[in-house]
Order: structure tokens, then C-alpha cells, then sequence
């Protein structure tokens, strides 16, 4: 498990420290939305949580085994939509990673159930490649800065 300050910003993007987003979710409360538990769940692949991704898993879906150690080094997640309707919910998000010198770029849209009061991931409809940003586009790390003076 990848060490993660209480007092830093989350990984997930909320722009919130990650004792006040992800990190009550990792210690057992309950997810108030898919999007809140997709967020979780990308803080998990973050920082090695693999019981933590085993334990939100769908039972149906769940992989019998899960081990992290060819994780992408992710660095960036941006959710393109969220809704849900009683027990039932949808997230498409977008997470960036670094790919040896390069970057890649995971899309998923994932389905997600509520049972006994935890939501839970189903399933995903994913599609993978690289990341090729422009000079002027933003820094795919998150710095704000452009490309070109960042990563480049």
C-alpha cells in the first residue's frame, strides 16, 4: 500500500483533503452515490488497495483474486457523468496514467448497485490507448501548467 497523507488532496480530484473524501470510505462508510464510490475506487488503484477494490466489487463480478502489482502509475481522474435511480447508477470517467516516457488514457462507463445500503461496482465498458497531449494542451500530471513546460 502506497503511503497517503491524511492531510493532502485526494487523489481522486475533489479538490478535498483525503481524509475528508475517500479515506472514511476505505475505513468502512458507506459510499452516499456511485460517483462517491467510483472516486473511492480510483484512490484505491491509487494507492494499492486491493482488499478495499475486492470488498466493492459486486459479488456477481468480483475476481476470485486481485493483485495490483502492474498498476499504471495513475495520476489524473476526471468524471464525464454520473446519475443514478433508486438502487441502480452509471459513471463515465476518464483517468489518465503514465505509460513508461508516455501517457495513457482509460474511458469506462461503469454500472454500479446499491445493497443493503452499500453501493457497489457491477461492471465497466472500457476502452484503453495513449495519450498523446498537444504542447499547449494542459500538463496530462495535473500541475495546471501546459504540457510544454511541464512533462514534455
Amino acid at each position: 500500500m502506497t503511503e497517503h497523507s491524511a492531510q493532502t488532496d485526494c487523489p481522486c480530484g475533489s479538490k478535498t483533503l483525503y481524509q475528508q473524501c475517500c479515506r472514511p470510505l476505505h475505513r468502512g462508510q458507506a459510499a452516499t452515490s456511485p460517483e462517491a464510490l467510483m472516486r473511492s475506487r480510483y484512490t484505491a488503484f491509487v494507492l494499492g488497495l486491493a482488499d478495499y477494490l475486492r470488498a466493492t466489487w459486486h459479488h456477481s463480478t468480483r475476481p476470485d483474486t486481485l493483485t495490483l502489482d502492474d498498476t499504471p502509475d495513475w495520476v489524473s481522474l476526471r468524471v464525464l457523468g454520473s446519475r443514478h435511480t433508486g438502487d441502480a447508477g452509471t459513471v463515465h470517467f476518464r483517468a489518465v496514467y503514465r505509460a513508461g516516457s508516455g501517457w495513457g488514457c482509460l474511458e469506462e462507463a461503469s454500472e454500479f448497485v446499491r445493497e443493503n445500503g452499500y453501493w457497489c461496482y457491477l461492471r465497466g465498458d472500457t476502452r484503453e490507448g495513449p495519450l498523446k497531449p498537444g504542447r499547449n494542451d494542459p500538463c496530462p500530471c495535473g500541475s495546471g501548467l501546459k504540457f510544454k513546460v511541464c512533462c514534455l
